[in-house]
C-alpha cells in the first residue's frame, strides 16, 4: 500500500469536518507522515466560501475504505514496442525481476504483452513455425540478440531455416538459410554459392576481402559475433520480435485503477495468468498478479469530527482506523486493534486539532488558521452554542492574534455568505448537513441548517414538510427531524415526522401549531440528540 494516510470527516460533511480534515492533513505532512484529506460528499455553502476565501483546495472525494488497486502498490510495467528482441524483453525481465513485458505503440497505447514463458517457448516450436518467424525477422534484430555487427547487410530474402554450415549440410538445399559457422573460409564460399542468405560468424573472426566482396556480389549479409557456435543457436531465435508472438491486447484481462483489490482478487481466482496490466484512464500505469492482491495493505485512515459507523466512510471494516479526533459521544465504529482516540468536551473538532498544533510545537499557516477560526465559529455559533467552551474562545483568540485576523468580521461575513437556504431544493436543505443515529433501537435522522434571518422560513415550511412526510414514507426513520437554528445560537425551529412525532411534541414542549420554534435549543450534539435519547430511555 502507497504510505498514505487519508484523513476524512464525516457524511454530509460540515465546516467543522472539511476543515479538521485539511488542517490535521498539514500537520501530519508537518511532522513527516504523508497525508492527504478527503470528503465523504459535497460541500456546503459554507465550507465553499472558507475554502475560496483562504484558498484552499477541496479535498478530493473518497467513497469507500476499500483500497482500489490505484492505491496499492503495483510492480513497474515494463513496456517495450512491437521490434524489440525477445532477448531485450528476456532481459528486461530479468532485470526488473518480473515475467511480462507489456507491447505499446507511440502513443503509449497496449498492443499485447509478452511473458518469459512465451519466450522460452520458441526454442520448443515446430520448426516451421520458427522459419516462419524468422523468415519475417529484421536482419537488425538478429544483431541485436547476437551482440554483434554488420560486416555486410546483403539483400537476399531468407527461408528462416538455421543451420550448422559443415561437409554433410554442403549437399543440402541451403537457399535463404541462416548459415552458423566459425572461421572456415571454404565452407563460408560454398555456403554462399550455394544461395544462403545469411552467415552468422563465430568468435569475432573477421573474414577476409575475398570472402566480403563474394557476399557483397551475391547480396549476402555476413555478421560477426562474439557468440560461439551454440550460444548462436541458442540466441538466434531471440531476434524474433516480439510483436509476432505476444498475446493480442482484445485477449487480455485488464483492470481499471479504480477497482476494488477485493473485487479484483475473485476475478484473478478464475484467471490461469500470472500478470495483469492495470489502467488509469486508458494510460497503462502498472502490473499486477496475484501476490498485489493477496498481500495488500489496507487503506490507512483518521476519523475527525465523528466517531459512529453510520456517519463513516462505507465499507471502513476494509480500512485500517490509525485514529480517531472527536468532540462527540462514543459512537460503534469498532477497530481491530488499540489506536489513538482524543475525544474532548469542546464545541468544534478543530479545537482540538488546533491544541495538536501547539502540542506538536508547529504553527498552522494563515490559511489553515482562518480555515479552522471559521469552522470554530461555525460549530459553536459564534460562540454561542452551549456546546462551546472556554477552551474554544481561548483557541480562536490565539489563532485571531497570530495572524491578526478580526473575528467579528470573519463571522459576518462568512455567515452572510452562507447561512440562507435561497434557491436550494427540499433535498438539498435535508441532507447538505445530515447524520443518522440508533438511539434505544430507533432508527433517528436529523438535517440541520443554520439560517441568518430566520423570517424566510415562512415562504417554505409547507412545502417542506410535505416533502419530509414523502421521504419518510420511503426511509421509514422512526423519526426524521429537520433543525433550522439560528446562526447566533438563540433558537431552532424543528420539523420533523415518523412515529415518535408525538413524543416529540411532548419531549420539546413544541407542536405543529406553535410552529415548532424552541428557544435556545440549537445544538443537534448536545441537546437535541440527548433530549431524544432521555425521552427513549
Amino acid at each position: 500500500m502507497k504510505d498514505i494516510v487519508y484523513i476524512t470527516g464525516h457524511k454530509n460533511p460540515d465546516s467543522d469536518s472539511i476543515c479538521a480534515a485539511i488542517a490535521y492533513a498539514d500537520l501530519k505532512n508537518q511532522c513527516g507522515i504523508q497525508a492527504r484529506a478527503t470528503r465523504l460528499g459535497k460541500i456546503n455553502n459554507e465550507t465553499k466560501f472558507i475554502l475560496e476565501k483562504f484558498q484552499l483546495d477541496e479535498p478530493d472525494l473518497m467513497i469507500s475504505a476499500k483500497a482500489a488497486l490505484r492505491d496499492i502498490d503495483l510492480d513497474c510495467a515494463v513496456r517495450v514496442d512491437l521490434h524489440t528482441t525477445l532477448r531485450r524483453a528476456w532481459d528486461l525481465c530479468l532485470e526488473y525481476n518480473t515475467h511480462t513485458v507489456y507491447v505499446v505503440d507511440e502513443n503509449n497505447q497496449m498492443l499485447g504483452l509478452t511473458t518469459l514463458s512465451d519466450i522460452s517457448k520458441i526454442q520448443m516450436q515446430d520448426l516451421n513455425i520458427t522459419k516462419d518467424l524468422l523468415k519475417e525477422t529484421p536482419l537488425e534484430n538478429l544483431v541485436q540478440s547476437l551482440k554483434g555487427d554488420f560486416i555486410y547487410k546483403g539483400t537476399l530474402e531468407r527461408s528462416g531455416f538455421v543451420r550448422i554450415a559443415d561437409k554433410k549440410l554442403m549437399e543440402r538445399d541451403i537457399t535463404g538459410n541462416i548459415m552458423v559457422l566459425s572461421d572456415n573460409e571454404d565452407i563460408m564460399m560454398t555456403c554462399m554459392e550455394k544461395g544462403c542468405a545469411v552467415i552468422a560468424i563465430a568468435e569475432s573472426y573477421i573474414p577476409t576481402d575475398k570472402i566480403i566482396n563474394k557476399a557483397m556480389e551475391l547480396g549476402v549479409t555476413l555478421i560477426r559475433t562474439q557468440y560461439n557456435i551454440m550460444k548462436i543457436l541458442q540466441m538466434i531465435y531471440r531476434a524474433i520480435p516480439v510483436g509476432m508472438i505476444m498475446t493480442p491486447a482484445d485477449a487480455i484481462q485488464k483492470f481499471n485503477g479504480n477497482e476494488y483489490v477485493e473485487d479484483v482478487a475473485r476475478m484473478m481466482l478464475q484467471k490461469r495468468y500470472r500478470n495483469y496490466p492495470v489502467f488509469m484512464n486508458g494510460v497503462l500505469v502498472g502490473s499486477m498478479g496475484r501476490y498485489h492482491v493477496l498481500k495488500y495493505n489496507r487503506k490507512k485512515l483518521i476519523l475527525v469530527d465523528h466517531n459512529e459507523r453510520s456517519q463513516s466512510i462505507d465499507d471502513i471494516e476494509y480500512g485500517n482506523i490509525l485514529e480517531i479526533v472527536d468532540h462527540h459521544r462514543i459512537g460503534d465504529i469498532e477497530t481491530s486493534q488499540p489506536i489513538s482516540f482524543r475525544a474532548q468536551t469542546v464545541g468544534s473538532t478543530c479545537t482540538i486539532v488546533a491544541q495538536m498544533y501547539k502540542e506538536k510545537g508547529k504553527q498552522p499557516s494563515k490559511a489553515i488558521a482562518g480555515a479552522l477560526l471559521c469552522a470554530i465559529i461555525s460549530d459553536t455559533m459564534n460562540f454561542n452554542s452551549p456546546t462551546c467552551t472556554q477552551t474554544d474562545i481561548d483557541i480562536a483568540n490565539e489563532l485571531a492574534t497570530l495572524h491578526e485576523i478580526d473575528l467579528p468580521e470573519l463571522a459576518t461575513s462568512m455567515f452572510k455568505a452562507s447561512a440562507n437556504i435561497d434557491d436550494k431544493s427540499n433535498r438539498d436543505i435535508l441532507y447538505t448537513d445530515f447524520k443518522e443515529y440508533d438511539l434505544a433501537g430507533k432508527q433517528i435522522a436529523i438535517g440541520q441548517a443554520y439560517i441568518y434571518d430566520m423570517s424566510t422560513l415562512s415562504t417554505v415550511e409547507e412545502d417542506f414538510q410535505k416533502f419530509l412526510d414523502q421521504e419518510n414514507e420511503i426511509l421509514k426513520y422512526d423519526l426524521l427531524m429537520m433543525a433550522f437554528s439560528n446562526v447566533e445560537g438563540k433558537g431552532s425551529k424543528f420539523m420533523y415526522t415518523g412515529k415518535l412525532s408525538n413524543a416529540i411534541d411532548t419531549a420539546f414542549m413544541i407542536g405543529h401549531e406553535e410552529g415548532g420554534y424552541m428557544e435556545g435549543l440549537v445544538s443537534r450534539k448536545k441537546q437535541i440528540v440527548p433530549k431524544i435519547a432521555q425521552l427513549l430511555k
